[in-house]
């Protein structure tokens, strides 16, 4: 696939939403079976949503002109498709990877990243300086950043960043900052406010997105925790959206975080918050001895 550019991304997402677009984006599960139906493409939706072939003649003129000029389609067996999708989220629109993620460095956007917004904007999340580890789209971060003085978009993820560039954009935060980071080793900045949500899994392709490291991928997040608690300012709060892994009912996630946050002298809040999220990675070896993966909040306040 041809790389986008932020310039594209933009005028594309504004084209799309002067046409009044809108689309939630599933799990890779579901949005496949609804796919095995046979669907064929009929609007907006099923092009930049369902990421359906559709013919050059069935876009209205500007969002056709957009796509074209940004390079952003290709020629399919069954005709054009469009190598970006686009979602809502409450008054925001974001661009993100096309459907089947399945790059290395693919730009997933789906129920992990409503559940993190919405637990982003629950927590109040007024800050002076937001950091957003592992942004993927920029969602968390861009949410989480409307009223600070600075956003800090990072990721070790390059595609990732141009999509966070371009969804700061057009979700009104232009000032956003963007940054190529391993965690915060890249960020400039002591964070009042660090949101994330990491790759939680084990992942056998690898997947940026996916793959989180350790023995159930709780690795990343755990040192995410970790490096925040060491970089926030006196006061300063993490929200982690993660998942756990639950062996024999135990949170191994927690866990592992719970002595790092009582030696910081953090206040906690900690949430599950859906009982049973990916149940189809029990099948996997990694999972073998693992009763469910949890969807968790984390939040972590540091003393004034």
């Amino acid at each position: 696939m041809k790389t986008p550019t932020v310039a594209s991304l933009v005028k594309l997402g504004e084209a799309l939403r002067g046409a009044g677009y809108s689309f939630v984006t599933v799990t890779p599960e579901s949005h496949q079976r609804v796919l095995r139906r046979g669907r064929r493409a009929n609007g907006l939706r099923d092009v930049f949503g369902w990421n359906l072939p559709f013919g050059a003649d069935d876009l209205p003129p500007d969002v056709a002109l957009a796509l074209r000029e940004g390079g952003l389609a290709t020629e399919g067996e069954a005709g054009l498709v469009s190598q970006v999708r686009f979602s809502t989220l409450d008054d925001g629109l974001y661009a993100h990877s096309a459907f089947p993620t399945d790059a290395v460095d693919a730009v997933f956007f789906g129920p992990d990243t409503y559940r993190f917004c919405r637990a982003v904007r629950q927590a109040r999340t007024s800050a002076g300086v937001v950091v957003d580890v592992g942004c993927g789209s920029g969602a968390g971060g861009i949410v989480a950043g409307h009223d600070a003085q600075r956003i800090i978009l990072a990721d070790v993820n390059e595609r990732a960043l141009l999509f966070a560039r371009a969804n700061a954009v057009l979700n009104g935060v232009g000032r956003a900052e963007v940054v190529l980071s391993d965690v915060l080793a890249g960020v400039d900045a002591a964070p009042d406010l660090v949101v994330a949500n990491p790759p939680y899994l084990r992942d056998a392709r690898g997947r940026t997105y996916r793959e989180g490291g350790g023995s159930f991928g709780e690795a990343l997040a755990v040192r995410i925790v970790l490096e925040s608690l060491a970089r926030l300012v006196p006061g300063g709060r993490l929200l982690l959206y993660s998942g756990a892994a639950i062996v024999e009912g135990v949170d191994t996630f927690f866990s592992a975080v719970r002595p790092m946050l009582e030696d910081a002298n953090a206040a906690v809040r900690y949430e599950e918050i859906d009982p049973d999220v990916f149940g189809e990675e029990l099948s996997g070896a990694a999972y073998a001895a693992v009763d469910r993966i949890a969807a968790v909040v984390l939040e972590a306040t540091l003393p004034g």
